[in-house]
């Protein structure tokens, strides 16, 4: 019975330090900020000045057909609000901006932007959320939601 006990407690304390490293390895990936402006509707501005182009998405520039549909939203969605920025490997764009998600209140906010018909998916070479960024077009186009797809 003790050997079983001391076997458990081993496991238990293996988890814990694979669980620990895991936090560990993801702390560097996953920073909060609080976001500052929103540029459009792909492009925001966090605390400290840092200009963060959000991955996944390819909103409509200034002067197209849904430019303020997806900059208000943004803006009503995140402004003044803390968030997680993650990130994947490649760090920066051709105009250093920071490549991230958006983790808002645990969901990723880019993937709702799609979901919701304010911008088009926009697959990155490395894309930990390639299969849903697919699926919230997918169900945006299906189901004419948005700026993006209700016209269509």
């Amino acid at each position: 019975m003790k050997k079983l006990i001391l076997v458990n407690l081993i496991i238990l304390i293996l988890f814990a330090l694979l669980y620990f490293l895991v936090d560990l390895e993801n702390k560097d990936k996953v920073e909060e900020k609080i976001v500052t402006k929103i540029i459009d509707g792909d492009t925001i501005i966090v605390q400290g000045g840092e200009t963060i182009r959000l991955l996944g998405v390819d909103c409509d520039e200034r002067g197209k057909e849904c430019y303020n549909e997806a900059k208000e939203y943004v803006e009503s969605e995140l402004l003044g609000r803390k968030v997680k920025l993650e990130k994947i490997e490649e760090d920066k764009d051709r105009y250093g901006r920071s490549l991230r998600y958006i983790i808002l209140n645990n969901s990723n906010f880019n993937i709702q932007l799609i979901s919701e018909g304010y911008c088009i998916a926009r697959i990155e070479n490395i894309d930990n959320y390639k299969e849903e960024i697919i699926s919230a077009e997918n169900f945006a186009i299906l189901n004419k939601v948005g700026c993006k797809w209700s016209n269509v």
